[in-house]
């Protein structure tokens, strides 16, 4: 199937249509009044010679204070200055003749993008008393209207390049200032080409430190740029309308051509190649901002009319209606995002204005990157809160959108009292706040199932689970409570907990809370006693002894009450008992080495494992008699001995150092009597 698409956002730009309303409604109403362009109101040929049967006149700066002055005796005469902007001196040369003269006026239609750059390059020239030297440096045509008035605005050294490649090669052959005692502004031509203009910035930051960057390429620049790549990347050949001097139309062309070779550039229907339309297959239009919109009507019927056996999806005016659809505040629209930084989103809405969707718009956490979020081709639902077609902008919320469209699902959540989930992102007098749908839960300070007096911020960034508990009457916003989710979930681990619960069960808790008597472990939701006596083998004082809130213990249920809701729990095992422990490690007739704990007038007790002692009775302290223990042994000191007897039922260990004194003894006698048999022999 053939088929010829127009671009949605092909023709006038919102700056240029300004212009030519203001200029068409002046004459509907003009007696006798003289029309006036300075320069060419628009850089398209077709729509500039009809201004001239119309009876409207070119003139240039030279002329104005003639035509002023012929007020005097031909009466009123206005002067439309063009929608490029005019340098600084000639505004005020119009403004003073004006002043001068009662019969003449003039009507400034520079494009306001155009303006703005002009405020940027006046507020940024040298002022007295700076430190460092300011140059202004614009990415663009030299000889373009539009460049002109604005370097008219920068009181100090201007310098203008068409392309970053001119940039580089002026920074390389020092015809542009460098150094660290030089304060370089950046901006561009409204139409300029956006790869350029990101080479452009890669060069500046390298050539300058802290260079002030101005992104001044129109909003409508940009997004008819991105959509002529985007459609002659879907087209087997693309038309591009618009006159030789357009310079946004020249951008379009050199978009277009880099990404279908079948592009070709015409002024309007007369100049299309009859087979052009017939030997492809898909053809997209693209036009200029300066072009009119019959001119792109005459193009697209002529081509329909060659692919006279083509199927057309849509007719012309369902194509431009569409393209120049209105908007209004308190719409809600789909717009797809066209450009993707981290302080706001460009969406392309279908019509006339590009869509400015900022961060706050789009979530109340701060930490969100748009960039790692978002990315170009993305579609996104949002409320328009304010149209500007001066600006050719509409500032939207992607948070009134959804809350629109969910609100329903939060008056739903309150009513099945289902629990919900959201990040805290501010706290605030009185309570924190969690957003959702765009709209915003407030949580009472005594719902957050904080102590009284505690710090709220510390919730700031935490991600909880919470409950509608009231939606306001008036307006779309709700009271919720952590502190009911908390309670629920509590409520459902308890009873899931009592529903497995068994004798000899393990359970990995932290202790929460502590008595003379005990701890309370927390083992998921509800509370168990470990008794001191369950703590350790060893008598203790008290748990806190050996506990600290916040410990994590592994316990087993000893026993457990579920009508009155009570656990007794375990700790020491069995295996953990230190007679138990000490048989694991020692046999009898092992030999080791201890340390002396205790001196008995009968021996002395030697640790053997941190719970147990072994005894070294008086007559197995040396192979001499020993009278009293303390005059051989100190306590501390550490000793190797011999485990001669080990009592399971009274649970004591013998030692002997005798043992291997006596063994030591034989052994070298028996050595000694071997080597006299040698020495026999």
């Amino acid at each position: 199937m053939s088929r010829v698409r127009v671009a949605a956002h092909a023709g006038f730009c919102f700056g240029v249509r300004r212009a030519t309303e203001l200029i068409e409604e002046r004459l509907k109403r003009a007696k006798g009044e003289r029309i006036y362009t300075l320069g060419r109101l628009i850089h398209n040929d077709t729509y500039n010679a009809r201004l001239d049967a119309a009876g409207v006149v070119a003139i240039e700066a030279e002329d104005i204070l003639s035509v002023a002055e012929s007020t005097v005796k031909d009466g009123k005469a206005v002067v439309f200055a063009r929608a490029h902007g005019i340098p600084k001196q000639t505004e005020q040369l119009l403004a003073d003749c004006a002043k001068k003269y009662p019969d003449f006026s003039y009507v400034d239609c520079a494009c306001p993008y155009v303006k703005k750059i002009h405020r940027i390059a006046a507020e940024n020239s040298p002022r007295e008393g700076d430190e460092k030297e300011k140059i202004f440096i614009l990415i663009g045509s030299a000889a373009h209207p539009e460049v002109i008035s604005i370097m008219s605005y920068f009181e100090g050294r201007g310098f203008v390049f068409a392309s970053a490649d001119e940039l580089e090669e002026a920074a390389k052959s020092k015809k542009i200032p460098l150094g660290e005692e030089i304060v370089a502004i950046l901006a561009a031509q409204t139409t300029q080409n956006l790869s350029e203009w990101k080479k452009s910035l890669e060069i500046i930051k390298k050539l300058y430190t802290n260079p002030i960057i101005f992104d001044t390429i129109c909003n409508v620049t940009e997004t008819r740029q991105l959509e002529a790549a985007r459609l002659a990347s879907e087209c087997d050949a693309v038309v591009v309308i618009g006159g030789n001097s357009s310079s946004n139309t020249s951008k379009l062309y050199t978009i277009c051509k880099g990404v279908c070779e079948n592009t070709v550039r015409i002024n309007d229907a007369d100049e299309l190649d009859e087979d052009f339309p017939s030997i492809h297959k898909n053809v997209g239009i693209v036009a200029g901002a300066s072009t009119p919109d019959d001119i792109i009507e005459e193009v697209y019927n002529k081509m329909s009319e060659i692919k006279d056996k083509a199927v057309i999806e849509e007719s012309f005016d369902e194509m431009l209606n569409s393209a120049f659809k209105t908007l209004s505040s308190g719409d809600t629209v789909t717009g797809t995002v066209i450009a993707v930084n981290d302080v706001e989103l460009k969406l392309d809405l279908g019509a006339k204005v590009t869509g400015i969707l900022t961060a706050d718009q789009i979530s109340d956490d701060a930490s969100l990157k748009l960039s790692r979020e978002y990315k170009i081709g993305d579609e996104i639902d949002v409320f328009v809160i304010r149209v500007s077609d001066v600006d050719g902008c509409a500032t939207v919320s992607k948070k009134r959108a959804d809350l629109d469209k969910n609100w329903h699902k939060v008056i739903e959540a309150k009513d099945n009292g289902d629990t919900l989930e959201g990040k805290v992102t501010e706290a605030v007098k009185g309570g924190v706040v969690i957003p959702i749908y765009g709209a915003r839960v407030f949580v009472p300070a005594s719902q957050t199932a904080l102590p009284r007096e505690a710090d709220l911020s510390t919730l700031v960034g935490q991600t909880v689970k919470y409950k509608i508990i009231e939606i306001k009457p008036h307006g779309k916003s709700a009271i919720g409570s952590i502190r009911a989710a908390s309670r629920e979930e509590r409520r459902a681990l308890e009873e899931q907990f009592w529903a497995e619960i068994e004798v000899g069960k393990y359970y990995t808790g932290k202790v929460r809370g502590m008595t003379d008597y005990g701890a309370f472990i927390d083992l998921g939701g509800v509370d168990g006693m470990l008794h001191k006596k369950e703590m350790s083998w060893k008598p203790i004082h008290k748990p806190s002894d050996i506990l600290n809130i916040g410990d994590e213990l592994t316990v087993f249920v000893k026993s457990y009450d579920p009508e009155k809701r009570q656990i007794s729990l375990g700790y020491r095992t069995e295996e953990s008992r230190p007679w138990n422990v000490f048989k694991a490690q020692f046999n009898l007739g092992d030999v080791i080495d201890v340390t002396i704990s205790n001196i008995m007038s009968y021996g002395a007790f030697a640790r053997v494992t941190d719970d147990v002692d072994g005894l070294i009775h008086v007559s197995q302290i040396s192979t001499e008699r020993v009278e009293n223990p303390a005059d051989v042994l100190t306590s501390g000191q550490q000793v190797t001995v011999k485990i001669i007897k080990i009592d399971d039922d009274q649970q004591r260990v013998s030692l002997s150092i005798r043992a291997l004194l006596e063994e030591n003894a034989e052994e070298e006698v028996e050595a000694d009597a071997a080597t006299e048999e040698a020495a026999e022999e």
